[in-house]
């Protein structure tokens, strides 16, 4: 049962939110019965999601002072702040200043990590995609110095941390507005070459077309930096991509992925693919179904398109909401297919898995696998799978 008095932090959506949420509890562990719910609005389904988190903690710590923060806190704040379960909201681009939470001034405290921790090295986006709302909750793109990340990363790993992960809104844009405008292969080579000791590295979402040339040496020959690449994808139709407002065509994206894979056969692919954009016919469809076997994808996280408050998509022709659900549906199917299938060639291969805390790891190609029971978060260990239960493999 929860400690009515202790702070409790509810992280919804991306990455990055999981990263600040850390910091926050960190921040804010002293201040007793509070809850904070660090909200998503990428989707009017997420938005529903916050909504929902809201009223569950509000049951459940009725004494609590109930904050919000997170981009629907700026995106949809007169209806959050409206419902009678909040006692206040704080601006997503001072969720991380304590004076926003009446705390004196300082450094944002260190979150001990025994598997996982995150990273955000960059901030908001400069891009202006027609679906997007997240500019609107995150203002623009600002990159952390190398310097501040190397002493983030240092300070996990005396924490503890065997896995950092580097995330961010737009991780790709990282060093376009700093001096000289490093790539950003240039700031994960660094952080690999200043931390030997630093076993595994993890990057999060990337835009594909600007993986610069040293960031795809290094997926494909550094051992350290895990085989796992998740592509800001959205779609597999050129069409559909320049309505988006994408900076990638169909064809960009898969010739990344092959030549990743001619290099490191064992990478696995993720993307985001996002199902009935306005327009959207069901050539385009099938062309968006095709591109998850073109790029061989193995994570996918499939969005139903949903209008969001002043974006360009929302004045485009819309589909009918049941379009848009059979064509997740379809995606959803043809992503669980190719799982499955790769999940299959796992098994009775020894994989190197980094123990969580609920009984299961994760593999360097971000494989969920089963742990024996008793394993100590944050314990890499060998396991080959033998079977699958689930999507699980054990």
């Amino acid at each position: 049962m929860t400690d009515r008095k202790t702070a409790e932090v509810i992280s919804l959506g991306c990455r990055l939110n999981i990263s600040e949420s850390e910091q926050i509890k960190a921040m804010i562990s002293d201040e007793g019965d509070m809850v904070v719910i660090n909200s998503c609005a990428v989707t009017s389904e997420a938005v529903r999601q916050t909504r929902q988190a809201i009223r569950k903690a509000r049951k459940a710590r009725p004494d609590a002072r109930l904050m919000v923060t997170g981009c629907a806190a700026d995106i949809e704040r007169e209806q959050l702040g409206a419902m009678p379960e909040v006692d206040g909201l704080i601006a997503n681009t001072a969720k991380l200043d304590p004076r926003a939470w009446n705390l004196p001034s300082g450094p944002t405290p260190i979150v001990a990590s025994r598997t996982r921790a995150f990273i955000a090295v960059q901030n908001g986006c400069d891009h202006a995609c027609t679906f997007c709302v997240i500019p609107q909750g995150r203002g623009t793109s600002r990159s952390m110095p190398i310097t501040d990340i190397l002493r983030e990363v240092e300070k996990h790993l005396e924490h503890g941390a065997p896995e950092i992960v580097l995330t961010g809104v737009d991780v790709t844009s990282w060093g376009h507005d700093l001096p000289d405008t490093p790539p950003l292969g240039a700031m994960v080579e660094t952080v690999l070459k200043t931390f030997p000791q630093l076993q595994r590295l993890r990057m999060s979402s990337l835009d594909g077309i600007e993986v610069d040339p040293l960031l795809e040496e290094l997926f494909a020959q550094e051992q350290r930096l895990m085989p796992h690449l998740h592509l800001s994808l959205q779609h597999g139709h050129d069409l559909i991509l320049k309505r988006m407002k994408r900076r990638h065509l169909r064809a960009d994206a898969i010739a990344l992925v092959e030549r990743l894979k001619a290099r490191r056969p064992e990478i696995a692919i993720g993307a985001d693919l996002i199902a009935g954009f306005p327009t959207e016919d069901e050539a385009m469809h099938r062309d968006n179904l095709s591109i998850i076997d073109a790029c061989d994808i193995v994570h996918g996280h499939i969005f139903p398109y949903s209008p969001r408050p002043n974006t360009p998509a929302a004045r485009m022709p819309q589909l009918d909401r049941s379009i848009i659900k059979d064509r997740a549906a379809d995606l959803r199917a043809r992503v669980a297919d190719r799982r499955k299938t790769w999940l299959e060639s796992l098994l009775g291969s020894p994989l190197s898995i980094l123990a969580e805390r609920d009984g299961t790891g994760y593999a360097p190609n971000f494989a969920r696998v089963s742990v024996p029971d008793g394993t100590a978060p944050g314990t890499i260990l060998a396991v080959t799978p033998q079977q699958i239960d689930k999507g699980l493999l054990r």
